[in-house]
């Protein structure tokens, strides 16, 4: 099987940090109250000018520079996003446009916060089937623009920033070992943005009025249960594959949804929480881009070391979830 190399990683946030303490300004909540339930301190907001591909760009120079490639490399750039710049072009289309990647195939993937897991699937996928060298892939997201800030059990959940990795198909390290990716269509309603996509179309007063084209979170303690389930099972599924014992695994970097579900998947999976890598309390929750940012910052910070076993785990709306194991 073609190996496939994480060549280089890279992420941004953007310079404006909303803290909690910002927010009992404006809403009926305090900073131990959101800390409390869910180790937010703080959040990232872009600037009014910054659009998702804005974001996307700095974090896709720093993972192109890691990995000693030029724009003219790219084969593919693929794109995780909820909150594209715009329906149409893609968000992806944006960054190619942004960079001097003509060659490159440009498209987005949607899959909620599990998106970076699922580029990095479609990626290994596409250079595995010989169809190119090098592939950039992005999460991005500017989730503050798709929020009800009324909504004090939801608003307070979200920030904006991007992460970024290339992808080779050639040998050495860091080397992308597996990913799993799984999704229920059935039961994906708890998370959702009505508005935007064809069924709440067109725009109108009564649908701004209704709050449909902001983010909407139903049944939250339902979906804790739901998520902590696919999260482990993503982890065992991706580990009994290669037939790694979960005790072998270095670091884990989930999506940053909520700390206290996240010490309840350490919990489940019976591992120790300082193998966690953690960003929530800095950033919040950036949907697809969680994962990538903190995978970036734990290569560039130094606490990921060559030869050590890291799995990426992921859960989203859709539903959809999934993970990578990639030795370093």
């Amino acid at each position: 099987m073609i190996p496939i190399k994480l060549a280089g990683t890279g992420s941004y946030l953007p310079e404006k940090v909303l803290t909690n303490f910002d927010l009992e300004k404006t809403l009926d909540t305090t900073d131990e109250w959101i800390v409390r339930r869910t180790g937010i301190r703080e959040r990232r907001v872009a600037a009014p000018d910054q659009a998702a591909s804005d974001l996307a760009l700095p974090a896709a120079r720093a993972a192109m520079e890691a990995a000693g490639v030029t724009d003219r490399d790219l084969d593919y750039i693929i794109m995780a996003t909820v909150t594209p710049d715009t329906c149409c072009p893609s968000g992806a289309n944006w960054l190619q446009a942004k960079l001097d990647a003509p060659q490159a195939i440009s498209f987005d993937v949607t899959a909620a916060c599990s998106g970076f897991v699922f580029v990095l699937d479609t990626a290994m996928k596409y250079l595995r089937a010989g169809a190119g060298k090098t592939i950039l892939v992005v999460a991005s997201e500017v989730m503050t623009r798709v929020q009800d800030w009324t909504d004090r059990a939801n608003c307070i959940l979200w920030g904006d920033g991007a992460g970024a990795a290339v992808l080779k198909a050639e040998e050495g390290a860091p080397r992308l070992l597996d990913i799993y990716v799984g999704t229920d269509g059935a039961n994906g309603q708890n998370l959702l943005m009505p508005g935007g996509g064809s069924k709440t179309t067109p725009i109108s007063y009564e649908s701004v009025d209704k709050k449909l084209h902001t983010l909407k979170l139903i049944e939250a303690s339902a979906s804790v249960r739901v998520a902590v389930h696919h999260f482990a099972l993503a982890v065992e599924t991706v580990l009994g594959r290669q037939g790694i014992p979960i005790e072998a695994v270095d670091h884990f970097i989930p999506h940053q949804a909520n700390i206290r579900m996240l010490q309840s998947l350490a919990k489940r999976l019976n591992v120790n929480f300082d193998k966690f890598v953690i960003t929530i309390d800095k950033y919040a929750n950036i949907s697809s881009a969680s994962s990538a940012i903190a995978l970036d910052e734990a290569v560039r910070s130094g606490r990921i070391k060559p030869g050590d076993l890291v799995c990426i785990t992921v859960f989203g709306g859709g539903l959809t979830w999934g993970a990578a194991l990639i030795r370093f």
